[in-house]
Order: C-alpha cells, then sequence, then structure tokens
C-alpha cells in the first residue's frame, strides 16, 4: 500500500478519536441523527452498506461517495412532527479516478413560537432551527476498499440562543467481486461544541454513534437485504421497568426476565433490518423494521405498525424520484420525498 493511502488512513481513523464520547441520548444537535433520505426511511432508518450510486446515501456513510454520483445532485424534503419541516440538498463531483467530493446543507426549522414575559402577556413571535454544511470527501484504495470523511461545521439559534459546532463523520466500506454483497462502518458525530446556548450551560457532549452494516443483493431474485447495527459504542440499550413485570403473589418480588430473553432484546435493540424489490427494471418498492422505535415509541394496548417503514422509488431519465413512511407512534408517521437528478 503507498505511502499516500496510509497517510489518509492515519487521518481518518487515528486523529478524530479525541473526541469520541458513547452516549446515547441527553446529547445536543440531536437532529444530527434525523433521518433525511426517503429511501434510508423506508428501509427502516439507517442504511451505511449499500452501493449503487445514490447520492443520499453518501449522509449515511461517506465512504459510498464515489464516481458514478459525478454531477449529481439531491434533495430532500421531510413533512414531521408538530408542523417541523426539515430537508436537505447536496451536489456530487469527481476529481479524479479515485477521489470524489460532494458538499451539501441540512436544515431543520421547528416553526414560529409564541413570546411573552414573566406576567403572560405576548410581545411577539420566535423561530427556532438548526443547519448544517457537508463537505464530504472519498478515495478508492482500490476496487474492493473505499474510506470518506465528511465535515460538518453546525449552526442552532433558539430565540436569542445560538451555538456553534463541528461534527466529523467517518466511514469505509467493502464491495465484493461480483459487486453484490457491501459492508461499511461508520463512526458518526464526532466532534465538539464550540459555542454553548448560553455560559452557564457549558459544554455538551454530540451524538456520537458507532455503526455497522451489510448488504445483499440476491442473484437470481430481483431482491437486496440490508442489515445494520447501530449503536455499537452502547453494548447495553436495554433497561428493566419494573412496571411491566409481573409480581409472585407468594412472595411479592418482581419476576424477573431470563438472561437469554434480555440478551435478544438487547440484540435486537441494536438491529434495523430493510429489504429492497425490484419488480420491474426503473421501480423499486421497499420496506423496514426498527425495532428499537418499536420497543421505545409503542402504546401497548394498540401497537400499529409503530417501528415499521414502506416506500418506493421511481427512476425516469436522469431524474430518481423515492417516498418513505416511517411510522414513530400510532398518532403519526413522517413522510419523506426524495429527488436525485443526474447532469
Amino acid at each position: 500500500m503507498r505511502i499516500k493511502q496510509l497517510c489518509l488512513i492515519f487521518l481518518l481513523f487515528i486523529f478524530p478519536v479525541n473526541y469520541m464520547i458513547g452516549q446515547v441520548g441527553g446529547n445536543v444537535y440531536q437532529f444530527l441523527d434525523l433521518t433525511t433520505s426517503a429511501r434510508v426511511a423506508a428501509l427502516g432508518g439507517k442504511v451505511i452498506a449499500i452501493q449503487d450510486g445514490d447520492l443520499n446515501l453518501v449522509y449515511e456513510n461517506p465512504a459510498l461517495l464515489n464516481g458514478s454520483m459525478n454531477n449529481m445532485s439531491a434533495l430532500n424534503y421531510v413533512d414531521y412532527f408538530a408542523d417541523v419541516k426539515y430537508g436537505s440538498a447536496s451536489f456530487a463531483k469527481l476529481i479524479d479516478s479515485k477521489s470524489t467530493l460532494s458538499f451539501g446543507i441540512n436544515y431543520i426549522n421547528y416553526g414560529n413560537f409564541t413570546e411573552a414575559d414573566a406576567t403572560g402577556q405576548i410581545t411577539g413571535t420566535f423561530t427556532c432551527a438548526d443547519y448544517t454544511l457537508n463537505a464530504t470527501y472519498s478515495y478508492m484504495l482500490d476496487s474492493a476498499f473505499s474510506v470518506g470523511i465528511n465535515l460538518k461545521p453546525i449552526y442552532s439559534v433558539y430565540e436569542s440562543y445560538t451555538s456553534f459546532g463541528i461534527a466529523s463523520d467517518i466511514g469505509a466500506t467493502f464491495l465484493s467481486h461480483d459487486k453484490l454483497f457491501v459492508a461499511g462502518i461508520v463512526f458518526r458525530n464526532m466532534g465538539i461544541q464550540l459555542k454553548e446556548y448560553s455560559s452557564s450551560s457549558g459544554r455538551e457532549p454530540l451524538p456520537f454513534e458507532i455503526e455497522f452494516g451489510i448488504s445483499k443483493k440476491l442473484q437470481h431474485a430481483p431482491f437486496k437485504i440490508s442489515l445494520t447495527a447501530q449503536q455499537m459504542q452502547q453494548p447495553l440499550m436495554t433497561y428493566t421497568d419494573t412496571v411491566l413485570l409481573d409480581v409472585n403473589p407468594t412472595t411479592g418480588q418482581y419476576i424477573q426476565k431470563s438472561k437469554l430473553y434480555n440478551l435478544s432484546q438487547n440484540i435486537l435493540m441494536h438491529l434495523i433490518a430493510g429489504v429492497e424489490f425490484t419488480p420491474l427494471k426503473n421501480l423499486y418498492l421497499r420496506g423496514g423494521f426498527n425495532y428499537q422505535r418499536r420497543q421505545e415509541m409503542e402504546f401497548l394496548a394498540k401497537t400499529g405498525m409503530v417501528g415499521f417503514s414502506y416506500g418506493f422509488g421511481l427512476r425516469i431519465n436522469r431524474f430518481i424520484i423515492d417516498y418513505g413512511r416511517a411510522t414513530y407512534h400510532i398518532a403519526g408517521a413522517s413522510d419523506h420525498i426524495s429527488l436525485g437528478i443526474s447532469f
């Protein structure tokens, strides 16, 4: 391996380790974890190992950026909850046979809020919003391995409170010789809050996460299956809720679940599964399941489709139109629309 490649790997995987923080929840800039792509939303919310020229997947794993996305643009819009809207725009450009760059912007607008003083008198309105710029670079080590890095300056404004930060994603992918199997790993949201919202709040950690994923396209059937392991830096993702435990009528003690049950629940909480079906050459039908989302958001009296997601994609000449819908709760779901344009 050449010296240039060794130096690149060192910069991507060694230098950012200083900013790794392994916590789930309780972090600043939580909007960084929102799913923007309709395709990703339909496949369960996180996909880092599908390599087929989709520019929208680059935000999930910067190593997926490659020369096939040259002069491609991607636009995303999401109708979230309670009048919250967010979206993104990006563009990719080939540098040489091994290197590709892309630039983009992500935003989330929380809508207008009524402003009042301490006595309850209405004094006006204010807005809240978050923004990130994205600069992504990828490099092909050879025909099988690629690495990439994404730099994300962050600006957040809530009424008169503002904050600045910087985050980075690094990733790597492996593509099999027959191009049917892809594996990827991503270290997401490594960084630091440069300016806190107020002098008394102090700096808060970013929502750092390690993800590992694989995808397999069946050779003789129109199916592509993806499996993503999330929050790998957090081995334990479950907790015991005594309200849901049965009580032994003789001893009055809670009846604990078996170790095997707890282990299986913890494993499933890490996994997100998705499948893509291509009945026609330019038509894609998708579905996904996020077990963590279902366990944390379901209403026990009526679980419904919580945790499930679905969508479709349509390719028309130079345009790719995607739609995805993800059910978070029986009270509602998010609708995602994506447009890809190849120039």
